[in-house]
Parts: C-alpha cells; sequence; structure tokens
C-alpha cells in the first residue's frame, strides 16, 4: 500500500480502533541536532528526550528545507516510539517523527500547540 502525501489523496484504508492504539505517539524534546552528511537525501541527526518512561531515542530525519539545526534543540516534535529500529546508512534511528508536508511536500513537524510533558502520549 502507497500512501500519498497530496492533500487532495483520498483517507487510506479504514482500521479499528485497537490498530490505532497500537501505534505509540509521544512527544519528545529535541535535545540536539546535527546534519548527517552520509544520508542519501538531506538530513538531521536529533537526539531526542522522551522522559523517564522511554528516555533518549535517536531520530534520523529528513526537514532540511523548513528547519535549520540551530532551530531544532528545545523544539518538542512528535514520533512513534514503538516501531522496530531502522538502519539508515551507518545511522540506527529509533523513533520515527512525524509531520505533514507542506505546499512544496517539505516536512512541517507535528507538535503541541503548547508544551506538554515530555513522554506524553497521543490519545
Amino acid at each position: 500500500m502507497h500512501l500519498s502525501h497530496a492533500p487532495d489523496a483520498p483517507s487510506a484504508d479504514p482500521i479499528g480502533f485497537d490498530d490505532f492504539l497500537k501505534v505509540d505517539i509521544r512527544i519528545g524534546t529535541i535535545l540536539n541536532a546535527e546534519l548527517y552528511p552520509e544520508a542519501r537525501n538531506p538530513a538531521y541527526k536529533l537526539l531526542i528526550d522522551f522522559g523517564p518512561g522511554i528516555g533518549r531515542r535517536k531520530s534520523s530525519a529528513q526537514i532540511t528545507e523548513n528547519y535549520g539545526v540551530d532551530d531544532l534543540p528545545g523544539r518538542q516534535v512528535a514520533a512513534v516510539v514503538n516501531f522496530p529500529p531502522r538502519q539508515i546508512g551507518k545511522f540506527l534511528s529509533e523513533v520515527l517523527i512525524v509531520g505533514f508536508a507542506d505546499g512544496n511536500g517539505a516536512v512541517r513537524l507535528f507538535a503541541p500547540d503548547k508544551p506538554v510533558p515530555d513522554g506524553a502520549r497521543l490519545f
């Protein structure tokens, strides 16, 4: 199944509420961001704090078009924390940061409009 990021794409196939609950999306605060020059597509390596229950996790994120590396530390982001780690080149990405495509197809991060505790779960 291929999911389109286009705003006019139809919705994905229906799922049950229990399926939704299996996806663990949490809020974390970016502690560190650095360029990932070895990545196939422009990306950053991020270290994110998800609070005491989950701890710190690493992620590779292709968000360079809308965010400078110095703008990211201190920013809260939402991420799927229960996918298996994924090898991205020489880097092991432990969480999948979530976002939306802007009008140009570049990623805009998804985050709460006001700060919430790190580790808070989406419901």
